[in-house]
């Protein structure tokens, strides 16, 4: 059921910038085509594929997930990603909520394991789909999204780190930051960014989503606002705090440098490798994923090279 406060916070989640419109795809490009019966989907999710018109052998697959009150058409065409995906040779798929809030279910016991049921559930099914029909590469699929979204790649992240190998989020929060018991979708201690842990705290929520997993852990690059009146700044903090710890290396940024600006970036490496990457977007609001900040994901990603 929706409450109150969460209908309000979907009211302050409009449309992306209108100016991503001018990095839409061409009318001469390939098309959104909506696919059903691709597996495993227990939240009847819908899937929306945009497969360029020339991919590269073995295509790089991201997933791609809107924010609430939007869907995956709305995504696809307000974001940039379909047209880097004409450039670069990579698979979209953009996931589509049909319950009622069109929000991501990031709160469910069911949502926060591998394999436990609801939306990651639905979202993994897509990938194996596409996986299967379009000789893709396994060791490359990402995720990203912008609020609900955000936190869905999380979530992801968290519930299936053998099949993302990184995820960039904007404005998300962290995995298991939303929990929730009671079948709500709203958390406002969460959202108000109060709920603060320890790295290890937030670690262990993640490993806990998978216990015995022991394979490679996935990169993630975290953006947020600090305006954020929705999902509030402390957040950002906390993601890098979890992120950070799973990857098992402390707080302190091997660089810090400002790419724009307005942001401050703070990389995290491994053996020389950025695992984490957090930016902070100077005054930005809820709605920081705007034109030319794709670019940074996909670059974050590799699917640039």
């Amino acid at each position: 059921m929706v409450n109150g406060k969460l209908f309000r916070c979907l009211l302050a989640v409009p449309l992306i910038a209108a100016a991503l419109l001018a990095g839409a795809p061409s009318a001469s490009a390939a098309s959104l085509t909506r696919i059903p019966n691709f597996g495993a989907n227990p939240s009847n999710l819908q899937m929306h594929l945009y497969v360029p018109n020339t991919v590269k052998p073995r295509p790089a697959v991201l997933v791609a997930v809107h924010y609430c009150t939007g869907s995956g058409p709305d995504f696809y065409t307000n974001t940039e990603f379909a047209r880097l995906a004409d450039r670069y040779g990579f698979i979209v798929i953009y996931p589509s909520v049909t319950r009622a809030s069109k929000c991501f279910d990031v709160a469910s016991p069911q949502a926060l394991r591998h394999d436990g049921g609801s939306d990651p559930v639905g979202i993994v099914s897509m990938v194996r789909y596409v996986l299967q029909r379009y000789n893709a590469d396994a060791g490359r699929v990402y995720a990203t999204g912008h609020s609900s979204g955000g936190m869905m790649t999380n979530v992801l992240l968290g519930d299936y780190p053998d099949v993302f190998r990184a995820g960039a989020a904007f404005a998300g929060v962290p995995f298991g930051c939303f929990a929730t018991t009671n079948g709500s979708e709203w958390n406002s201690q969460c959202a108000n960014g109060q709920i603060i842990k320890s790295p290890q705290q937030w670690g262990n929520l993640v490993r806990g989503a998978y216990p015995g997993y022991t394979g490679p852990k996935p990169r993630m690059q975290l953006w947020h606002g600090t305006n954020d009146d929705v999902l509030r700044y402390p957040n950002f903090g906390e993601e890098i705090k979890q992120w950070t710890n799973v990857a098992g290396i402390g707080q302190t940024p091997a660089t810090t440098d400002r790419p724009q600006p307005n942001w401050i970036r703070t990389r995290y490496t491994v053996g020389g490798t950025v695992q984490v990457e957090g930016i902070s977007v100077q005054g930005g609001p809820h709605n920081v994923l705007v034109n030319g900040m794709a670019q940074y994901a996909i670059d974050f990603f590799g699917l640039s090279r």
